[in-house]
């Protein structure tokens, strides 16, 4: 049987299965040393799966750090310190100093630092980010509850966008196309979030992988129905123009496009935060499945496998 055929998802459930881990399974590890709850993650960016060559290297040094702290902040922590490995073809050390640049500027604005990490010698370039970070309450993706809204921030899709705009390799852009390439390329993971997070969601996922698969994720986990109304799902304004010129749904590029890096969260009605760019997207019952408008809502997102 070949990875493909189960998919990036089933593989992670088969290597569950083998090292027997209760802790496995969510955006981060949380370990308890000494009363304190640390939370663990990591990620990588492999070059021509993550990233082009052509992709200045501060921006590729912000996300690497942006895409991890984003996991911590979606169990309900601050980032705190993270370890950086490379594996590097023979490249211009310039490359390397502007990655670095980046990963600093991106360590400066979330308020964590690098404290070591380690390189080696490979046939494309491979970031590999390992965070630590701390909370007071570990928020998973398991503790939707029924009676509960689904929740996400800002705007979904205007990654894809980006991405598909980024790889025409055109001289010129519109504005509203540079919008939408930076948010490709320089997320922001939603710092802002961090005390709602932790004080109120009773489930939260950040969104990697897309709306539809991210969905199912949170489902899966809690073993509950989830509903969305695709009327309510957010799109940007830039994003809108993008599809009209391309003759594209907003609808399909918000449901399946990864790395918007917004977070998606349960919690009661009477917790809404209107100084957030928050907004009610669906609810949650009990039974198990995701849906969309009263129809099975099916995992469209990224899968590296699949």
């Amino acid at each position: 049987m070949k990875i493909s055929q189960i998919g990036e998802f089933g593989l992670i459930q088969v290597l569950k299965g083998i090292l027997s881990s209760p802790i496995i399974g969510d955006d981060t590890a949380p370990v308890e040393i000494n009363g304190e709850t640390l939370l663990l993650t990591t990620d990588c960016m492999v070059e021509d799966r993550h990233f082009k060559r052509f992709y200045a290297p501060e921006v590729v040094g912000w996300k690497v750090i942006s895409v991890n702290v984003s996991d911590v902040v979606a169990s309900g922590g601050n980032a705190l310190y993270a370890l950086v490995s490379l594996a590097l073809p023979d490249i211009e050390v310039a490359y390397v100093e502007g990655l670095y640049r980046g990963i600093k500027e991106a360590c400066s604005f979330y308020g964590c630092q690098v404290v070591g990490g380690n390189i080696t010698k490979a046939e494309k370039i491979v970031i590999d980010a390992f965070m630590l970070g701390k909370t007071d309450r570990f928020v998973s993706r398991s503790g939707a509850k029924p009676g509960d809204k689904l929740y996400v921030s800002g705007t979904l899709g205007d990654a894809k966008a980006g991405l598909e705009l980024l790889l025409l390799e055109r001289k010129k852009y519109e504005d509203f196309e540079l919008k939408l390439i930076e948010r490709h390329i320089r997320p922001t993971a939603r710092i802002d979030y961090i005390k709602h997070i932790r004080k109120y969601a009773n489930a939260c996922i950040d969104i990697s992988d897309g709306l539809s698969s991210d969905v199912w994720h949170l489902s899966r986990m809690s073993g509950v129905k989830i509903s969305i109304k695709s009327n309510d799902i957010p799109v940007s304004e830039e994003l809108k123009l993008f599809c009209k010129k391309h003759g594209r749904n907003p609808l399909e590029y918000a449901l399946t496009g990864g790395e918007d890096y917004q977070l998606l969260f349960t919690h009661p009605e009477d917790r809404y935060n209107p100084f957030l760019d928050m907004k009610c997207i669906g609810f949650v019952e009990e039974g198990s499945g995701a849906y969309i408008d009263g129809e099975t809502l099916h995992p469209m997102g990224f899968d590296h496998f699949r």
